[in-house]
């Protein structure tokens, strides 16, 4: 009977039901702007682009560690991570967008500029910020038809 009983109890924990999946861990890509255009994200994704004059810039060290301390709030919003940091190699995002050293851009799914900042924003801010723009409400609303 004991045999029985463990072979049920192993059959049971193996089951999709009984068994806890190890989550695969969030990742938001960050695209080098060299390699990348705005135009690509066009009506797909917002763009977060963080500008410095160097990957030294303890501002945008600090502008990396915020974004990647809510990844999931950004996926949820359909964003992506552009990082120029090199103003030797004029990109597509630098020529566009003009940044004098450190700099946050978020850019909508339209592609129009939405907001600039000159000092990193964490993850709750830039939401925030998002969550008032017309598409984001829309998406919101959609998103709470279904349920």
């Amino acid at each position: 009977m004991k045999a029985i009983t463990a072979l049920l109890f192993s059959a049971a924990l193996a089951s999709p039901v009984f068994a806890q999946e190890a989550e695969a861990p969030l990742e938001l890509k960050v695209n080098n702007a060299a390699e990348v255009t705005l135009d690509q994200f066009l009506w797909t994704n917002r763009a977060i682009v963080v500008f410095a004059d160097s990957s030294l810039d303890p501002r945008f060290q600090e502008q990396i560690e915020l974004l990647e301390a809510d990844l999931e709030e950004l996926l949820i919003r359909d964003i992506i991570i552009i990082v120029d940091t090199n103003p030797a190699v004029l990109s597509e995002s630098r020529t566009k967008l003009r940044p004098r050293g450190f700099m946050l851009v978020l850019v909508g799914k339209d592609g129009q500029v939405k907001l600039r900042k000159p000092a990193p924003w964490d993850v709750r801010e830039i939401t925030h910020a998002i969550d008032k723009w017309p598409i984001r409400q829309k998406e919101i609303r959609d998103e709470q038809g279904k349920s």
